[in-house]
């Protein structure tokens, strides 16, 4: 089994942390062989046989796993012991929702994805973390950014302390975009040069990972503390599931992070 791990998270030692791969699981096909995505036609028990393998090898409980339900919104959730389990081994209430935020022990928060942009965020003076699912969609609305305020809000989360890190995601190299998702990102950034790039005939190729990091560092995070991992979805699609490069019908991986 394959995953990635943050070296500046694992430094805390406060964290369990990982994104996925497509290698080391039981599904078939399209979806072979690591698919994590439970809202996709692979076969229910398979993805939970997948699960428990990654749980097995992170040394996690299924039973602390917390979904999210990701709709390429900005809602946000703070997770609490009551909710382990949500979304995998028990029915959830925690609907369209996109970020997911705890400060308890033992809950993992797990977030899905095959092109979109994961935020992972880590607060080590006060013992928070959280997960975000920034889409096109999700980084217009600044996804990253209100997750920050909610910590500040919540858990008195100085952003100068946090460290965040931009997961395997599509890259600039991949990802074309139209004039219409240029004309969202107008509406809430100012400089959009240094991450959208024009490519003739009304066709932008847009950098999500700039974007998402810009958020971050308009909030406060400092740019010492953001680590980009640098690895497009669709140029890895040997290790990486891509829904771009996979034309719509692929699996999905996931981040997970629990605090020990």
């Amino acid at each position: 089994m394959l995953y990635y791990s943050i070296p500046s998270f694992d430094e805390t030692k406060l964290v369990k942390n990982c994104f996925t791969s497509r290698i080391g699981g039981v599904s078939k096909g399209q979806y072979e062989t690591l698919n994590l995505g439970l809202k996709t036609d692979d076969l229910r028990e398979n993805i939970i046989e997948n699960f428990r393998l990654l749980c097995e090898g992170l040394e996690i409980s299924i039973n602390h796993l917390v979904f999210s339900d990701q709709i390429h919104g900005d809602n946000i959730k703070i997770v609490r012991k009551e909710d382990r389990g949500k979304g995998i081994i028990k029915d959830s209430d925690i609907i369209g929702v996109d970020a997911l935020i705890t400060n308890e022990k033992k809950i993992a928060l797990v977030t899905v994805y095959a092109d979109c942009v994961p935020i992972f965020l880590l607060d080590p003076v006060n013992k928070v973390i959280a997960l975000a699912h920034a889409g096109w969609r999700g980084t217009v609305l600044k996804i990253g950014q209100k997750v920050i305020k909610k910590m500040v809000e919540e858990f008195k989360t100085n952003p100068q302390d946090c460290l965040a890190a931009i997961g395997p995601s599509i890259g600039k190299c991949c990802y074309e975009v139209d004039e219409g998702v240029i004309d969202e990102f107008n509406k809430n950034f100012t400089n959009l040069d240094k991450f959208v790039f024009f490519k003739g005939n009304s066709k932008y190729m847009l950098d999500l990972w700039q974007a998402n990091k810009i958020t971050l560092e308009e909030i406060g995070v400092l740019e010492r503390n953001i680590t980009i991992s640098n690895m497009c979805t669709m140029c890895n699609q040997e290790v990486l599931f891509s829904y771009r490069g996979d034309k719509g019908v692929t699996g999905r991986m996931a981040a997970i992070m629990e605090l020990i």
